[in-house]
């Protein structure tokens, strides 16, 4: 019988392209959704980017209900953990991102032990890598963790590093620490595989929709989507990834170098490459409560060590510059911009 990978997650940005690349490469594919009603779409997603959907199988899992995880995990070989939440605004309360995301690993994670899975490979984040440092003069490896009770850390990095550690505990308790892979995507730009922008084409969005005169002085990581994809279906067999953490960075950029990455690529858009003085960041971000959340990372620029990710590969990371534009093709292309 062909192998078989469960996808959480598979109607996300992150699940829909691992899927494809699983299906491509030959596998059964049991995706899941919260809600059925997402299937027809998930299956159109994959349909119209070549996918043989003749191998794929659509499951209802939450992340906050126990309904259907032993079931899922059935005649499975592979677990790919990518569902997690991600909310547009910072939540007033932090366990709308905490709460799911580290009981729905635990979910994943208790059911894998529980059936015949070999290996599980969990979607985190560098986020569970960056953040609450006393020192960022250095570059940040696979080795260094966010501290969860630091004030400077989001709600969202904290239940990134929590889901994470979770994992991590369940299998060293289970004995089976060599059988968890994770890697730790920076921002995941890339072609969009339908109309839904979700959450991870935002900043793209907002340079190519001529609305922002001038960006703050913010850094980010950038990754393709389709890098980091490759990444997580090289970890299910690859021995290396066994017991591993694996940055997907191709590198970091502040706000302004992406903005100057997309300007050859749509000439007729007004996209800023100018910079906002800090003292009107400050004075916008009184009445801007998502904005205030991050000032503590104006002018900061957090480097990564992100070597592991190309080794793992065999050959070096879309660059950053295609990933953005693949990124604001795609929304041309949806009408989305």
């Amino acid at each position: 019988m062909t192998d078989g990978v469960l996808v959480t997650g598979i109607s996300g940005f992150l699940g829909g392209h691992v899927a494809l690349q699983l299906l491509a490469a030959g596998y059964r594919v049991r995706g899941s959704v919260r809600d059925l009603g997402k299937e027809g779409r998930v299956r159109d997603t994959l349909g119209r980017a070549g996918a043989d959907l003749s191998r794929l199988e659509v499951v209802a899992l939450d992340l906050l209900s126990d309904t259907g995880w032993r079931e899922a995990m059935a005649d499975m070989r592979f677990l790919q953990h990518t569902a997690s939440p991600f909310l547009l605004k910072t939540p007033k309360d932090p366990g709308e991102f905490v709460r799911p995301a580290v009981e729905g690993t635990r979910r994943a994670i208790e059911a894998a032990l529980a059936s015949d899975i070999e290996r599980v490979v969990l979607t985190s984040s560098i986020a569970a890598i960056q953040y609450g440092h006393a020192d960022y003069g250095r570059a940040l490896s696979e080795t260094d963790w966010t501290d969860p009770a630091s004030p400077t850390t989001s709600a969202y990095a904290r239940s990134k590093t929590l889901a994470e550690q979770e994992a991590w505990r369940l299998m060293d308790a289970a004995g089976r620490h060599g059988d968890l892979a994770v890697v730790n995507p920076a921002a995941i730009l890339g072609p969009l595989l339908d109309e839904d922008p979700g959450t991870s084409s935002v900043l793209v969005k907002r340079l190519l929709d001529g609305r922002l005169p001038a960006v703050p002085k913010l850094a980010m990581s950038i990754v393709d989507v389709r890098d980091v994809a490759a990444l997580l279906v090289d970890a299910m067999t690859n021995p290396a990834a066994g017991g591993e953490r694996c940055i997907a960075s191709e590198g970091t950029y502040w706000m302004s170098d992406i903005g100057a990455m997309l300007r050859p690529a749509f000439p007729d858009r007004r996209i800023p490459t100018g910079e906002l003085p800090t003292w009107l960041i400050r004075l916008v971000a009184l009445f801007d409560g998502d904005l205030r959340d991050n000032m503590h990372e104006m002018g900061q620029m957090k480097r990564l060590v992100g070597t592991r990710g190309a080794e793992r590969l065999g050959r070096p990371l879309i660059s950053a510059t295609d990933a953005a534009v693949a990124t604001g093709q795609s929304l041309v292309r949806f009408g989305l911009v």
